[in-house]
Parts: structure tokens; sequence; C-alpha cells
């Protein structure tokens, strides 16, 4: 069974960083996907970064140039991270962690492809 959980969530002035992080076990896909998703009050889950279990990664165009996904460890013990850059206050969001299986053309971006999702944690980005 896939157990995720996410940490690092916190409240952060704009402009600054914060660093999550999602321990991952349980996943024994050799070819898998993960990636982060955000939801913000009163909107739906979107996309943010993707990870394919080669290290490719992909992102929501309008946060490429800010956030970084990564992730370290093996397929079944393993920590994806999200670095977060020049917060600004619409990145407000609880933050999931998910996992997938990889599609041929590298990560879905769409969130009803995952079928592993964790908790979440909070960022809250104030001016």
């Amino acid at each position: 069974q896939v157990q995720l959980v996410e940490s690092g969530g916190g409240s952060v002035q704009a402009g600054g960083s914060l660093k999550l992080s999602c321990a991952a076990s349980g996943y024994t896909y050799s070819s898998y996907c993960m990636g982060w998703f955000r939801q913000a009050a009163g909107k739906e889950r979107e996309g943010v970064a993707f990870i394919e279990s080669d290290g490719t990664t992909s992102y929501i165009d309008s946060m490429k140039d800010r956030f970084t996904i990564s992730k370290d460890g093996a397929k079944n013990t393993l920590t994806l991270y999200l670095q977060m850059n020049r917060l600004k206050r619409e990145d407000t969001a609880m933050y999931y962690c998910a996992a997938g299986p990889r599609s041929g053309f590298g990560c879905y971006t769409g969130q009803s492809h995952y079928n592993s999702w964790g908790q979440g944690t909070q960022v809250t980005v104030s001016s």
C-alpha cells in the first residue's frame, strides 16, 4: 500500500521561499510519475510539477520559473520535494503530492490519473 506524507508547509511572506517534502513508501512500480498538485479555497485542484521515475521533470508553464521538483531515494522509499521560490499570494493553497502510472509520453498532468495521494500541507503567502 502506497503511503504519501507531505510536510514543509507554513506561512511565508510574498517573495519568500518554502521547500515541501513528501515521504513516499510502498510504491513498487518500476515506471511511475509523482507530482505536486495544489488547491486554493474555492478552486479546483491543479497540477504544479511532475517527475518521472527516471528523473525527467515537467511543469505547468506558470510555475516552471519559480518551482523545482526533485526526488531522492529508491522507488519503495523515496522523498519528493518541491522548492518554491519568489512566492506570491496566489500561491496560497493546500499542496498535495500524488503518485501514479506513467503515460507513454511522460507524466499525466490531470489529477484523475494519479491513484495515490497524501493528506496535503498548507502553504499561506501573505503580502
